[in-house]
Formats: C-alpha cells, sequence, structure tokens
C-alpha cells in the first residue's frame, strides 16, 4: 500500500517530526489542526513521514492509521509517566512498556505509507533509519527487509533512548546482527534532510515536486527548580542542558543545511519560540497542566502558519 502510493506521480507529499520528549505535545497541537485540514488520516495525507525520538513515536501511529486523537490519548497517558521515572533504567523501562502495549509485535511491513525511523548507532555513530519499503532503499535491495526485521516496538524504543537519561537500546536484525542504539536526536533531531533525501534518490522525485512540512516542539525558557538539593539539582540542570543544546544544535543546523542543500523544495516548518516564563519547560516536563499549555501553543502556531499550509498541502 505505501509502495503504491509513493509510485504515483504528481506532488508527494512529506511530514518530518523533530524529537524533544515530553514537548512532542506541541506537535500533536500542530497535527491535530493539520489532519483537520486535510479530512483524512494523516497517513493517508502523506507519502512519508519521519520522526525522530518523541516524534518517532508519532510519526509510527500515523503511519499505522491512527487518528492524531488517539495519539494524545497514549501520550497523556504513559509520558508524564516515562518522565517521572528517576533513574536510567526506570525511564528505560517505562519506555519499553509504553512501546510494546501500543504496537505490540508489529512490523514495518504494517505501515500504511512511506515512515522513517531515525536512532544512532552507538559504536560506530552513524545513523540507522528504519524503513518500511524497498522503494526507499538507497543500495542493497536485493536483501532489504522492512525495518531491518526490527519491531516498531523496538526501533521506536531506540529512537527514544537519550543517553544517558535512557539506558542504550539493543536490537537484533533479521540478518542476526546485534546493534546498541540511542537517540536518533544525537544525529538527526529534525529528520527532514534524511526525508528529502530518500524522496530525491531513492524515490527519484524532482525537488520541485516534493511538498514538505516540519514540525517541531516548540522553543522555551529554561525551568527552575527548588531548593530539594542545590548540588542534585544543579547537576542534572547541566546535564538537561547540555543534552537539549546538543539536540537543539542539531536541529538548527539540519534545518539550515536544508535550506542551503534544498531552497527549492517547497517547505513549511513549524517551530514557534515561547519567552514568558511560565512557558518554561524541558524534554522530561512530566506536568499535564504544562503539557496540555504546549498542545495549546501547537494549535496557536498552526493558526500563523495554516494559509500557507493550506497551499502547500493544495487544500482548498
Amino acid at each position: 500500500m505505501a509502495d503504491a502510493a509513493m509510485a504515483e506521480r504528481g506532488p508527494l507529499r512529506i511530514l518530518s517530526l523533530d524529537g524533544g520528549g515530553a514537548k512532542g505535545f506541541y506537535t500533536l497541537g500542530v497535527l491535530r489542526e493539520v489532519e483537520g485540514l486535510v479530512e483524512k488520516p494523516l497517513c493517508e495525507a502523506f507519502d512519508l513521514v519521519f520522526g525522530t525520538s518523541t516524534g518517532a513515536i508519532i510519526a509510527a501511529l500515523v503511519a499505522l492509521g491512527y487518528s492524531v486523537d488517539e495519539i494524545h490519548a497514549l501520550y497523556k497517558q504513559h509520558v508524564p509517566k516515562i518522565m517521572k521515572a528517576k533513574l536510567p533504567t526506570d525511564k528505560s523501562a517505562a519506555l519499553a512498556d509504553l512501546a510494546h502495549e501500543v504496537f505490540g509485535t508489529r512490523t514495518f511491513g504494517d505501515v500504511r505509507t512511506g515512515v522513517g525511523i531515525v536512532a544512532t548507532r552507538w559504536v560506530i555513530e552513524r545513523p540507522m533509519i528504519f524503513k518500511g519499503s524497498i522503494a526507499q532503499a538507497h543500495g542493497r535491495k536485493a536483501t532489504f527487509t522492512p525495518g531491518f526485521g526490527v519491531t516498531i516496538a523496538d526501533a521506536v524504543q531506540a529512537s527514544c533512548s537519550a543517553y544517558p537519561f535512557f539506558d542504550r537500546k539493543t536490537v537484533t536484525t533479521a540478518a542476526g546482527d546485534s546493534i546498541e542504539l540511542v537517540d536518533g536526536g544525537y544525529c538527526a533531531n529534525n529528520p527532514t534532510l534524511y526525508a528529502i533525501a530518500d524522496a530525491t534518490r531513492a524515490l527519484e522525485r524532482a525537488p520541485e515536486d516534493l511538498r514538505v512540512l516540519s514540525v517541531g516542539v516548540g522553543v522555551y525558557p529554561e525551568p527552575k527548580h527548588g531548593p530539594l538539593s542545590r548540588t542534585f539539582w544543579l547537576k542534572r540542570l547541566l546535564s538537561v542542558q547540555l543534552l537539549q543544546k546538543t539536540f537543539e544544535i542539531n536541529t538548527q543546523s539540519m534545518d539550515q543545511l536544508r535550506f542551503i542543500l534544498f531552497r527549492n523544495v517547497p517547505t513549511i516548518r513549524v517551530n514557534d519560540s515561547f519567552e514568558k516564563p511560565e512557558m518554561a519547560t524541558d524534554m522530561f516536563e512530566h506536568n499535564l497542566d504544562k503539557l496540555n499549555l504546549l498542545r495549546q501553543r501547537g494549535v496557536e502556531s498552526f493558526a500563523k502558519a495554516e494559509e500557507d499550509i493550506k497551499k502547500l498541502l493544495e487544500v482548498a
């Protein structure tokens, strides 16, 4: 089904979703409005859906045919529990529970549109992108296996393993290779460039035939913590800040490179910045009231870009 959709000519629509932990609630606010705009499941509106980390969870669920409201319900149920866990082992266990409860044993052969889930190989420091369609392969098509034979649950967990706050994730491929992976944000927190590479190189589509909607998680002030233990919070805050700064630098550099290399690809980027103190948060946010506020900000960001998105997706 995904192969047939990508084989059609005409505009090829790409949805790219950034990583950012709990800030994925912002992404869901944007996508709820996009889904309402196109009046059909997002897996039918986009030919390629790429995601990193929290964007990987959303992308995989979109590719399987879930509605945005269904994804939001899962986020409300699981994300606070994952982010409240203090130890990396506990965070990883909660993430594994989410992945296996939601995705079960489903594989990349079950997706309904083209998909790309970005993770990072720990040992050789290169990306590993899980795909469902042989049409997306850049080579070695004779031995192509959807998702390298890895379940969606394991691939998504790998993409979200923001080491050292989560444990590294080991997967076993259909070829019998054991590969240690960490968060895809270390190589492409904004996976738009990887999606365009698939479209132009593997699918052999002209850049001007693409239509790209790239959705971030928003940019927020850093939160302040109480006096529980000044030393503890200082160490944790610096570690979180370093991780987020690493991912945000990656995000911006990938988008700048995308603009330089593919400025002729029609692209809309939704990723607003928020300066008010009440918007202070980070990727480990677990307060549902704050997370709902992020979702509202996503709705507002969509509204500002609505007319451009309509033109991009050719919606009347």
